[in-house]
This record gives structure tokens, C-alpha cells and sequence, in this order.
């Protein structure tokens, strides 16, 4: 119970201090934070100091925070803080929330204390200051509104010497104290706190078994799907401690939370105290990659590909939620690349608006956390030449046949590709060596000329008379511009899904719906009724296989009805690009969600224009700050039509926060999710039916959703679709059956 303490001494010295000073001295200030919250006011103010100012004349509630948004210059006074409700990322926002309300312990006989304890020391619920039963108060807020009596929380509003106090909701115990430690016991306690029961940093650690969130509500188990269904399960997350309903903070939360018993509440965060001790630090500080480098903290600023990286505490040209005062033990300082998240090694976001994020080329430690990447190791004569097709090549040769110089395996410059050494991790994949980690004829590399993409390399066979000659002429194939490179000239287009050119600047700004460049979205198709007019979205999933929404099919269940036009960039031109495709079968997904699939009567020619989009992995949904985008024909909310193509990027939101009741109000089901923004707005949004959701995943783009209904995407939290994640099994069970 409590917080720590130098948070404690920390809010206790602002406390303090009697003088009149800044008025922004009484808040505690988040950059980057938006929060939720029912009760609030619009006001237009020059700056935080005017918003501060209407927060403490704010009369219709009582002002626990304010949000002032730096580039509209707005001010929302809000009733409640982070402490009370759901914060998220809110990249222009700033928020303040008055530290009296974030204390949690007293000062004196605690008259001015406003935190959120409401027991009394015995364990009793308090009843609510405005209630009459089970007593009638001689306190409330209407008689006293300065005392801040709201809710059930503990107050002391008659100054009371043995400090604050609440009514009971025991009819035979009027009123009892409360348990609120005093403020100086907690600055000058040395005492340390049990290991399990506090949190370091945001908690990811913590493996101990407080089990009621903050409000008092049960969590829910992590191994069950009621009330609540979910995606966290110890199966998806087996190194995340999910055991019993225990508070836990599996995806980088602030804190640990939990899903609660009660319908009407999905999630909370749990009341866990911080540890009084600090974390350990083996393993951190180094100056080396060591397994995912989570422990890196050197100086390299840079990607792999050479983009500078972006200053983590800022929002340009990439907005993103890894704020380092949210996150203070991830080391996420300047502009130096960080692994924060359990990615596969450090990166950062970039300063390159085409490209959001990248890998870092950080040097692997060699044994000890001063070890030098991977030394060239001493290899005999006998290793300068291959046996085999050379699998087994172990040499230092960087040259290709021709003579030009390797490219590293590790690196994205000059060529782009995917044979990296965490994907091939026994092909010896070090420094630039000639390898051959896919099964060539002989040891290759990419070379470092912009124009040769990749050659073989100028290597010998071992005498050995049982094997062929080595090839004469290696071929050299000059790298397409799709992002990543690939040596495979036989893919399926299984492989090849996902994949497209590299997109073109957005001429209309980020988080607008605009025109989408030719061949940009090649998997998404119109779906027409016999008349050849424009019926719904669909997407091209599989050469042979539409997948749309379920409502799309009502008006015939006959597969002649429908015609699939794929490859077009306008509804109405007749582009060279275009395939129209029959309909072959029609297929409703069983339990009525609004997801169906249609089998073309052929295969379609795969090209730039008609390609098919991937299907996710897992059961698991995207996961945060993942580049996604929707994509519509026709007109843009409030304009014209033009029945070309749009596009305008949209981050996926969770439902704890798409069924909150001042967005969707819990009409978002299990197998759904919404997307957009919870603040400001898309200009001229207009989702459409059946359309997909796709998200960026290196080099390829994943259906995640299909549109399904809230489709005016101008407003918050929508639109929503169907999540694809939980239908992954019936669609390729369907492919297979059918």
C-alpha cells in the first residue's frame, strides 16, 4: 500500500510548499498521454497555464486533470486521472493531473487528503457521501463542497485528529477511520518491502499475487474466456507468469492489470505498490547486443540501412506510445536504438518519414559484455574452397566472381533481403562471408553495387571427383524495388503474398483518407451483382479466394449473382490492369460472424496490380504502434464521389478501450475490434463495407480485419471490423475442404 519512496518525497516536498508559484507547480505533468474520461469541458486557451486556470475554476465537476493539445490549442478539464480511468498514447497531448488526488498517503490528520481509499480499517466498503443508507450523513457534498467528498473515498471534512474516516456500509457501524499511512512514514521508512508484492519499472516482472484491481474489483483467471474472452493466454504468452488471476503486465501496460469478474468492467490496473529497492542491473548497460539486447544501452543511433533514428520524446515524423517518462526503465534516452518491446533486436523509429522503424546494426557480444561482434574466427587452407553445393562453408571469402565486395548479412544497404542471421541462424550468416544458407549451387553473397543484387562468389571446390563442376556464368539479377529483396525465382504466391512496391509519398498528410497510389493495395477488389455496379469491398487472399464481409451476400446466396473485378485503381475506367473473375462458391462463416469467403471460378494471373494480401500467423492480434491501414472505393466522407481508391493509415485500438461507454459502450463483441483515434478526428473518413485492415509486418502487409459496420471513420474509435485472427483456422479450413 502506498507508493515509493521517492515518488512519496518527491510529491510531498511539492506539497509542501505554502507559496503562491507557478500554477502549474500543483500538477504532475505527462507528455504524450491522452485520458479517458466521461466528465469533461472544452475550453480554448494560449497554453497550459490558461487550461490549469479553467481547471481550478471548473465548477460543473470536480477537476482532477486537465489535457491541453499543443497544436489546436485546446483545453479539456477532466474529473478524473490516470489513476481512475484508461490513459493511452495521445501524441500531442499533454496531461496534468493535480498531485493532491495522485497521494496516497497524509499529511497531519490528512484534512486535505483526496486519494482513493474507500475502507475502513476493519475492511469495510465506506458508503457514498451523497447516499442516505444505510445512514443518513451530517456530511455531504452539497454541505460541504470543498472537502472533497465524492465518491466513497476516505475524508477527514471535520478535521477530525485521528484523520480520515468514511460511513460504513454496515448498518450497525455508523462510521469508522481509515488505514492511511502518514506521508513523513513513508519518506523516512527504511523498512524494504517484500519481494513479489511491489513492482520495479512498469511491472513487467512482478510474479506476486495481488488479484483485486484498484477499485476493488476480482480479476478474472487468465485461463478463462468468461466473462471476458481474450487473447492472453499462457500459451501465447508462456514466459509471462499468467497464473490464477494474479495482476500481471504481459503487454509493456503501465502496470500490471487484469481482467475483472464483473461484465460491466473488461479490465483495470491493479493498486500494486513500487518497490522501495532498485531493480538489479546484471546484464544492463551493455554495450553489445546480448540475446534481444533488452539490456542494451550504448550509443548507436542509427539503422541498419543507415536512416538516423528518432528522439524517443518526440512525435516526428512518427507518432508512437514508447514516451520515456512511461516507460523510465527501458533506457529510452536521445535517439539511441532500444529494444523495449521484445523485438528480435534493438531498433528505433526513424527519421526517414517513408520508413517508421528499423533494426539496429549493434556489434554482438562475444562471450563477455566487452566482447568485439563476431571476430573473424582463424580457418585452415582446406576452408578456402567448398564441398558440396558448400553448406558447410565456413571460410573468410568476401568477394564474388566478378570481384565485387559482399555486402554484410546483417545489413539492409545497399539490397534489402531476408537472408539475416536470425532467420537462418545455423547458416554462419557472420560479417560478409560467402555463404550459401538457402541450398544454391555454390557459396553467393549480395554484393555492394547498387546494381549487382547478388552473386556467387570466387570459391573453388575442395578436390573432390565424386561432385559436378561449379557453374560458369552465375546469374545476376538486378534487385525489384518491393521492399525486400528475394532470391527465390519459383515462389509461390503464398510467399510472394503482402508484398508490393515501395509506397509512394502521401501528397494529403498522415491521418487523412486520400488517393491511393497505382498498385498500392493490389489485393483489394470490387465485389458487383450482375449489373456490373460496385456492391462492397472484398480481398484477394489466395489466387482463387475473396474474403468479405458476411452482410455483402444477403441479397442472393447464388454464386452466379456475384462478379469479383480485381486490379483497378477507379471503379469506372477500364485500366489495362483489370481481371473480372465469376464467383464459383459462396461461404458464410457458421456462427453468424460478418465474415465470408467466395471461390473464383479459375485462379487469377498474378501481377503487379492483382496480388493476393497475407493471412496472420497466429491467433494473436497486431500488436501496438503497427503500421496499419484501411482502404475504401469510392467518395470521401462529405465530398464527391470519384470511385477511386482511398487510403489513410489507422492504429488498431483494444476493446478495453473501443467498449468504453463514452465510445462504443460495449458494443464491440469478442471477435471484433475498432480502429482510428479515441481524440480529434480522419479527415473525410469513410470506411466501406467488406474492405480490408492490413497491417505492415516487415516487408509484407497482413489482413488483420474486415470492415464491418461504424464505417463513418471521422468519428472516434471507429470503424469496426471482424478480427481475422479468430477465423484464421475456418478460412484455411475452408481453402482445403473446398
Amino acid at each position: 500500500m502506498g507508493i515509493s519512496k521517492a515518488a512519496a518525497a518527491f510529491l510531498f516536498l511539492f506539497l509542501l510548499s505554502s507559496v503562491k508559484g507557478d500554477i502549474l507547480d500543483d500538477y504532475l505533468r505527462t507528455d504524450g498521454v491522452w485520458l479517458l474520461s466521461r466528465n469533461k469541458q472544452f475550453y480554448k486557451t494560449n497554453n497550459e497555464k490558461e487550461c490549469a486556470e479553467k481547471c481550478e475554476a471548473e465548477r460543473n465537476f470536480i477537476c482532477r486533470a486537465f489535457l491541453f493539445t499543443r497544436k489546436k490549442l485546446e483545453c479539456l478539464t477532466l474529473a478524473e486521472n490516470a489513476k481512475m480511468t484508461v490513459t493511452f498514447s495521445g501524441t500531442d497531448a499533454v496531461l496534468h493531473e493535480k498531485k493532491i488526488y495522485l497521494l496516497q498517503c497524509k499529511r497531519g490528520i490528512g484534512k486535505d487528503y483526496r486519494g482513493m481509499e474507500a475502507k475502513t480499517r476493519r475492511g469495510i466498503p465506506c458508503q457514498k457521501w451523497a447516499e442516505k443508507t444505510p445512514h443518513h450523513p451530517n456530511f455531504t457534498p452539497e454541505k460541504h463542497p470543498n472537502a472533497g467528498l465524492d465518491e466513497n473515498y476516505c475524508r477527514n471534512p471535520d478535521g477530525d485528529e485521528s484523520g480520515p474516516w468514511c460511513y460504513t456500509t454496515d448498518p450497525a457501524t455508523r462510521f469508522d477511520y481509515c488505514n492511511i499511512p502518514d506521508c513523513e512514514d513513508q519518506v523516512t521508512h527504511t523498512a524494504e518491502v517484500p519481494t513479489g508484492d511491489c513492482m520495479q519499472c512498469n511491472g513487467e516482472d512482478y510474479h506476486g499475487e495481488v488479484s483485486r484491481t484498484e477499485s476493488g474489483h476480482e480479476c478474472q483467471r487468465w485461463d478463462a474466456q468468461e466473462p471476458h474472452m481474450h487473447g492472453f493466454t499462457l500459451k501465447h504468452f508462456p514466459k509471462k507468469d499468467l497464473k490464477m488471476n494474479y495482476c500481471r503486465n504481459p503487454d509493456g501496460e503501465l502496470r500490471p492489470w487484469c481482467f475483472t469478474t464483473s461484465p460491466a468492467k473488461r479490465w483495470e490496473y491493479c493498486n500494486i505498490p513500487r518497490c522501495t529497492t532498485h531493480p538489479p542491473v546484471s546484464g544492463l548497460g551493455s554495450q553489445c547486443l546480448s540475446g534481444k539486447g533488452e539490456g542494451y544501452r550504448g550509443r548507436i543511433a542509427i539503422t541498419e540501412s543507415g536512416n538516423a533514428c528518432q528522439h524517443w520524446n518526440t512525435q516526428f515524423p512518427h507518432k508512437h506510445g514508447w514516451i520515456p517518462d512511461r516507460y523510465p526503465c527501458k533506457g529510452l534516452e536521445e535517439n539511441y536504438c532500444r529494444n523495449p518491446d521484445g523485438e528480435k533486436r534493438p531498433w528505433c523509429y526513424t527519421i526517414n518519414s517513408r520508413v517508421r522503424w528499423e533494426y539496429c546494426a549493434v556489434p554482438h557480444c562475444d562471450g563477455t559484455e566487452q566482447g568485439i561482434a563476431d571476430a573473424p574466427v582463424q580457418v585452415p587452407p582446406s576452408e578456402e574452397c567448398y564441398r558440396g553445393k558448400g553448406q558447410s562453408y565456413r571460410g573468410t571469402t568476401s568477394i564474388t566472381a566478378s570481384g565485387k565486395k559482399c555486402q554484410a548479412w546483417n545489413s539492409m544497404f545497399p539490397h534489402r533481403h531476408e537472408k539475416t542471421p536470425d532467420r537462418f541462424p545455423n547458416a554462419d550468416l557472420r560479417h560478409n562471408y560467402c555463404r550459401n544458407p538457402d541450398g544454391d549451387n555454390s557459396p553467393w553473397c549480395f554484393t555492394t553495387d547498387p546494381n549487382m543484387t547478388w552473386e556467387y562468389c570466387s570459391l573453388k571446390r575442395c578436390d573432390d571427383p565424386t561432385q559436378e563442376p561449379p557453374p560458369n556464368d552465375p546469374p545476376a539479377t538486378t534487385a525489384q524495388s518491393i521492399g525486400l529483396t528475394t532470391r527465390t525465382t519459383s515462389a509461390s504466391s503464398e510467399h510472394d503474398c503482402g508484398k508490393v512496391p515501395m509506397q509512394n509519398e502521401r501528397a494529403c498528410g498522415q491521418y487523412n483518407m486520400c488517393d491511393a497510389s497505382p498498385g498500392s493495395w493490389p489485393w483489394h477488389v470490387s465485389l458487383r451483382m450482375s449489373t456490373n455496379v460496385h456492391h462492397c469491398a472484398g480481398t484477394l487472399i489466395h489466387p482463387q479466394w475473396v474474403l468479405t464481409a458476411a452482410q455483402c451476400l444477403q441479397k442472393s446466396t447464388e454464386p452466379s449473382s456475384y462478379r469479383v473485378f480485381l486490379g483497378i485503381q477507379n471503379l469506372n475506367a477500364a485500366e489495362p490492369s483489370l481481371q473480372i473473375q465469376s464467383v464459383q462458391k459462396v461461404l458464410k462463416e457458421p456462427s453468424g460472424a460478418d465474415i465470408a469467403l467466395l471461390k473464383l471460378r479459375s485462379p487469377v494471373t498474378i501481377t503487379d496490380h492483382v496480388k493476393p494480401v497475407c493471412l496472420p500467423e497466429t491467433s494473436l492480434m497486431v500488436e501496438r504502434n503497427t503500421e496499419c491501414f484501411l482502404t475504401a472505393w469510392g467518395k470521401t466522407r462529405g465530398t464527391d464521389t470519384d470511385n477511386r481508391l482511398k487510403d489513410v493509415e489507422l492504429p488498431v485500438l483494444e476493446n478495453r478501450i473501443c467498449n468504453h461507454p463514452a465510445f462504443l459502450n460495449g458494443s464491440v463483441k469478442n471477435h471484433e475490434f475498432c480502429g482510428g483515434f479515441t481524440f480529434g478526428s480522419i479527415g473525410n473518413c469513410e470506411a466501406e463495407v467488406g474492405g480490408p485492415l492490413v497491417c505492415q509486418d516487415k516487408d509484407r502487409f497482413v489482413q488483420y480485419g474486415v470492415t464491418s459496420w461504424g464505417l463513418n471513420c471521422t468519428q472516434p474509435s471507429k470503424p469496426v471490423f471482424v478480427r481475422i485472427p479468430s477465423f484464421v483456422s475456418w478460412i484455411k479450413n475452408v481453402m482445403v475442404a473446398h
